[in-house]
């Protein structure tokens, strides 16, 4: 079947065309990448089908999933056929799958900067802004939460540390580990980076939760202020 000639509706493709079908016929792991996020926009345009568009789509990210994680919504909308529904259930769907991927790579317990890093990452190391998290662990360094402390701009995101603190004293945590990104992909830690972690570590002496590391991630590579021994 010629998908330039096909019918746009995907119900109106041939069984054995149909992505949704083949899903249950077969499974989930018989799907191709572009099948896959045809499910997702259930039509294409009036010159191709939805796989067809799905395929150029990948195409302009070079195949990369996870750079089609990074488009926007207005990125996919440029793509004829694709509307701000389409575009949102595309951005919906990766989110989940890099959820999930956060998920099943949390480590319970930190024993090097390495562990905080694996749970980093996945929220920080593809962002086109700063964020700014914090791991909160109990006395057998295990982490009991994660949350985000502060989202911002390209360049500096603002924490406050009371909301760092309430936090760790609500979920009871005795130590706490913090994180934030650098997108333009500089490991360097700035004066202001320095400075905040002084102080955040000065505030948790006083009410005896210890700051055991701040790490900054980037899109290939992490800093960690304890294995460099200026925490």
């Amino acid at each position: 079947m010629s998908e330039l000639n096909s019918s746009f509706s995907i119900k109106e493709w041939s069984e054995n065309d149909r992505p949704r079908e083949k899903l249950i016929a077969k499974g989930k792991n018989a799907l191709t990448d572009a099948e896959l996020i045809a499910i997702l926009i259930g039509s294409g345009n009036r010159n191709e089908s939805a796989v067809a568009l799905s395929k150029r789509i990948l195409a302009s990210v070079t195949h990369n999933i996870d750079a089609l994680s990074k488009l926007s919504v207005k990125q996919l909308m440029s793509f004829n056929g694709i509307g701000e529904a389409k575009a949102i259930a595309i951005v919906a769907g990766l989110e989940l799958g890099r959820r999930r991927r956060e998920d099943i790579l949390i480590e319970p317990k930190i024993t090097s900067s390495k562990d905080a890093f694996t749970i980093f990452y996945p929220m920080l190391g593809d962002l086109d802004h700063e964020e700014f998290w914090v791991l909160f662990l109990n006395n057998a360094k295990k982490v009991i939460q994660k949350k985000q402390i502060s989202l911002g701009g390209k360049t500096s995101t603002i924490v406050d540390p009371r909301i760092v603190f309430r936090a760790a004293l609500e979920c009871g945590a005795t130590a706490i580990i913090l994180g934030h990104n650098h997108p333009g992909g500089t490991i360097d830690p700035s004066v202001a980076d320095k400075n905040l972690t002084q102080k955040l570590k000065q505030a948790g002496f006083s009410l005896d939760i210890n700051v055991l590391d701040h790490l900054i991630i980037t899109e290939k590579n992490y800093f960690s202020f304890a294995d460099e021994s200026i925490l």
